[in-house]
């Protein structure tokens, strides 16, 4: 495939261009600033994709847009500036590709745009798939608006996917980046009650699903990428730290969490429960990689897989 990544320099974005570069694709950058050789430019003020540096076929000669980027959403506290920022990094840039693929139907490319799970809100131990009704909050109104913005692509009849991802778990980065080195020091443990469910995906499994959901032709519309079992937040912490052989006896009240992260960002991001199954993955026949957490834990930490709790 001939494709482009926005987002490529990102913690997802990397590893996902690497997989595809692996595999004998042609990969491009989509970019918001100094376009690169072959690497196209998104004109936000001039709401448009400059697709000169694609070579004379411009977009048209690309088959699928991976859509990734969007504003960080930590640091924990979000002030109206960072609000809005996670916002429009998200919605803005989506309509802008969908409405710039949108003028090359029907021969556009594919387009496989990134989502979360944020999008279901807090839903404590409901069983949540790609049906569920969307929930409430500022998550997930953002994550209903960023879904929405991929609309005009998908009503010009152009294959659209939301990757709904969940809670990437990989070496180097991610939330890892921020856990391991606190378990290590034995400071880990479970957070507020502990009894929110937590929708994990490997970084490998990440990837593998966004690739999947390029290469397979029925797939459009929403997509969970987690892994088949959600754990509650003391399980997922216990695996961590017999995974890392620290003890995990530090657990984090919800008032402190509020007092450090913000009464908004602990309620829907740090104690959010969200019990989501990948139920397009599984019928659409994606094999996970790491479809237990133990292996996922000890694939992206380089250590053994944890064995069950004594």
């Amino acid at each position: 495939m001939r494709v482009l990544v926005s987002g490529a320099r990102g913690y997802i974005g990397s590893a996902l261009c690497a997989r595809l570069v692996s595999a004998g694709h042609d990969v491009h950058r989509l970019v918001r600033r100094e376009p690169g050789r072959g690497d196209a430019l998104l004109d936000l003020p001039g709401r448009r994709i400059d697709a000169t540096g694609l070579g004379a076929d411009g977009l048209a000669g690309i088959d699928v847009v991976f859509h990734l980027s969007g504003e960080p959403i930590t640091p924990w506290r979000w002030s109206t500036a960072k609000r809005e920022r996670i916002r429009a990094s998200r919605v803005v840039t989506t309509d802008v590709v969908a409405r710039s693929l949108a003028t090359l139907a029907p021969s556009a490319p594919a387009l496989v745009s990134m989502s979360a799970i944020g999008y279901y809100g807090e839903r404590g131990d409901e069983v949540l798939d790609e049906t569920s009704a969307a929930g409430t909050g500022t998550l997930a109104q953002i994550c209903q608006a960023w879904e929405a913005a991929t609309a005009p692509a998908a009503d010009a009849g152009i294959r659209v996917v939301t990757v709904r991802t969940g809670v990437v778990l990989g070496p180097g980065g991610g939330v890892l980046g921020l856990q391991v080195p606190l378990f290590r020091l034995g400071l880990g443990g479970p957070l507020g009650s502990g009894r929110q469910w937590t929708s994990w995906i490997s970084l490998e499994d990440e990837v593998g699903a966004l690739v999947h959901a390029a290469e397979t032709p029925d797939l459009t519309g929403p997509c969970n990428a987690t892994a088949p079992g959600s754990v509650r937040n003391s399980e997922y912490t216990a695996t961590l730290a017999r995974t890392l052989h620290r003890p995990a006896l530090l657990g984090v009240p919800r008032p402190l969490l509020e007092l450090v992260a913000g009464r908004e960002t602990t309620a829907e991001l740090v104690c959010a429960s969200q019990r989501v199954r990948p139920a397009v993955l599984e019928r659409t026949g994606y094999r996970f990689v790491h479809p237990d957490l133990a292996g996922a834990l000890a694939a992206a930490t380089g250590s053994e897989a944890a064995g069950p709790a004594a």
